[in-house]
């Protein structure tokens, strides 16, 4: 029996399951929609860093866009009796399994775009409020009027939210004619490609406004991709996070506007408020701590880099 229990524990260790009582120091659990991605891997370093200040150790899981996956890692987590978990963007309600098994074990949960819910303490990186001014950039460029391809992505809650207020300003343009296409995690760049040269095809130059939206920054990308392939420069291109790939397209001209998200001080200051809400315990309220984000356009990119280095590495 003993070699037997041996055995199961280097197993799990392989798997990258390592028993609690094996935890020197409190752990972190992190599960991510998609951990590659370059906003999570920005807020995923923000949030080690901060665990390092703490004394604490961080183990992420990717959940590649699967909401099944992420619940049963946050299950996972419980079951290793970490002290929290983070839940990178999928949203409260697809989560809920998840949640019970952290509640169960009296472990909070907080969210990354996941938005506030259920038994989540704490939230921010909130997708809507992001990309209200590329939205209002973009529609003034529109003049009311064109086509428009919008790249979706409705697992995420924060692409939904996205979404919810591109429609909500798109209310008072009747004119402009949408396209949507929802994009795969994994599979964005390739999805974006593709959407982008069939609306291309259905869409010529010269003929009216043209403009390109993802809900964030890759399969918008995806899609500069295929514009240039075709020499298409009558496109306006349409980003949110303001990943190092959005950038340098925006200062080479291929993307018009993004909205820079601050995602590595989201996530050091979220796992900062962690040891708050364990203090508190039953008496913690659920909060949203929202870092703004930052429009960025071809007048102004040269001088965010300038004020902001890090963000083009």
């Amino acid at each position: 029996m003993k070699q037997l229990m041996v055995g199961a524990a280097i197993a799990a260790i392989g798997l990258g399951i390592v028993p609690a009582s094996a935890q020197d120091k409190p752990l972190v659990g992190i599960v991510s929609i998609s951990a590659t991605e370059a906003n999570n891997a920005r807020y995923i370093k923000g949030a080690e860093a901060a665990a390092k200040e703490l004394g604490w150790e961080v183990s992420v899981i990717d959940a590649a866009g699967s909401a099944d996956q992420a619940n049963a890692a946050i299950q996972n987590f419980a079951q290793r009796g970490t002290t929290a978990i983070v839940d990178m963007v999928f949203p409260f309600s697809s989560i809920g399994a998840g949640l019970d098994a952290a509640k169960s074990a009296n472990i909070p949960v907080v969210t990354w775009g996941g938005g506030l819910g259920s038994t989540v303490a704490a939230t921010n990186g909130s997708g809507g409020p992001m990309v209200v001014p590329v939205n209002e950039v973009m529609l003034k460029a529109m003049e009311g009027k064109g086509s428009l391809l919008v790249l979706a992505y409705r697992t995420g809650e924060v692409c939904r939210n996205r979404e919810v207020e591109l429609d909500k300003a798109l209310t008072a343009y009747p004119d402009v004619k949408v396209t949507k296409n929802e994009v795969r995690i994994p599979g964005y760049f390739e999805d974006g490609a593709q959407y982008a040269n069939a609306w291309l095809a259905a869409h010529p130059a010269g003929d009216e406004k043209l403009a390109i939206w993802g809900c964030w920054d890759d399969p918008a990308i995806g899609a500069i991709g295929s514009l240039r392939a075709q020499g298409r420069d009558d496109v306006k291109v349409y980003g949110v996070n303001g990943n190092a790939q959005a950038l340098e397209n925006i200062k080479n001209g291929f993307m018009t506007a993004t909205a820079w998200q601050d995602s590595y001080t989201e996530g050091y200051n979220m796992i900062k408020l962690l040891p708050e809400i364990q203090k508190a315990g039953a008496d913690w309220q659920p909060k949203a701590v929202e870092v703004p984000a930052v429009l960025v356009t071809k007048d102004t990119v040269e001088k965010f880099i300038a004020d902001h280095p890090d963000a083009i590495k």
